[in-house]
């Protein structure tokens, strides 16, 4: 397939370069200029990356972002053609992605969000799973390109649906990692051995995928960005407001949010989320 990928950061770089490797004829861009991908052509803005897709990949950091790379000057609206469809893999409020899609659609194309899920590694190893809203149809179209990049999509609901389960997703990831976090600074600090703990957790019924993932780096005190705290700050921050919309409160996860702000304070966001134990033990 012709196929526009907007955005080469940690993630969008490596899902890219899978969709090369299958044979998808690839057209990329990147806000800052110098990021480019073996095998595709790189444009000098989204408008020109789109003119001749059959699918509009976007992988960037925000609502913010996206909306500028869809609406903003010689963005994707600007050179879009009736037909395409757009495909989101940021993570960005519901409500918004809602708003893009009706805009989109006055234009003839059709909008999908499918946010992922599994880090970096995922991404450069071509497992993730995608988070997908959309209409069934559409999203068979682009199967192609899922099976390209990741291991399984998963359809949610219409479109939004699939922001709001990845908020929902990263919500119990943020609290399942601090329990594991605080847990592990409460035990260090009561003398218990941290390797006779980790065998612990592994061989009851607190074991969780998170733990098992984020385990080894914890070992290592390697806090490298799989997954940047700021993005998982930033998702903390509208899974909050979707609550609030949504006229509900989550405490528990508002508290976790205190923590992540007290690192990004000191300094921490490009590292991986995993370092706020860092932050709970320096207390």
């Amino acid at each position: 397939m012709r196929v526009a990928f907007l955005g080469l950061g940690i993630m969008g770089r490596p899902m890219a370069a899978n969709l090369v490797k299958k044979g998808h004829a690839v057209t990329v861009w990147n806000r800052s200029t110098g990021k480019t991908v073996d095998g595709a052509r790189t444009a000098g803005s989204p408008k020109e990356a789109v003119a001749n897709a059959e699918v509009v990949w976007i992988c960037v950091s925000d609502t913010a972002a996206v909306e500028q790379v869809l609406f903003g000057e010689d963005g994707v609206a600007d050179g879009i053609k009736p037909g395409t469809i757009v495909v989101d893999s940021s993570t960005i409020a519901p409500a918004a992605t809602v708003r893009f899609a009706e805009r989109l659609k006055k234009q003839g194309a059709e909008f999908v969000d499918a946010p992922v899920t599994g880090s970096k590694i995922g991404a450069e190893n071509g497992t993730l799973i995608f988070i997908a809203g959309g209409r069934e149809e559409t999203l068979e179209k682009v199967r192609p390109l899922f099976e390209a990049m990741g291991k399984q999509f998963v359809r949610m609901g219409d479109v939004g649906k699939g922001e709001a389960a990845k908020l929902a997703m990263n919500l119990q990831i943020a609290l399942i990692y601090e329990g594991f976090a605080e847990a592990l600074v409460l035990a260090r600090k009561l003398g218990v051995d941290q390797k006779a703990l980790f065998t612990l957790i592994q061989s009851s019924m607190v074991r969780s995928g998170v733990v098992d993932y984020k385990m080894p780096f914890v070992e290592k005190e390697d806090f490298s960005a799989n997954f940047p705290l700021r993005l998982m700050h930033k998702d903390i921050r509208l899974t909050l407001e979707a609550a609030r919309e949504a006229g509900i409160e989550l405490p528990g996860l508002a508290t976790v949010k205190q923590v992540y702000d007290r690192a990004d304070k000191a300094g921490l966001s490009d590292m991986d989320y995993a370092v706020t134990l860092s932050v709970l033990a320096s207390d």
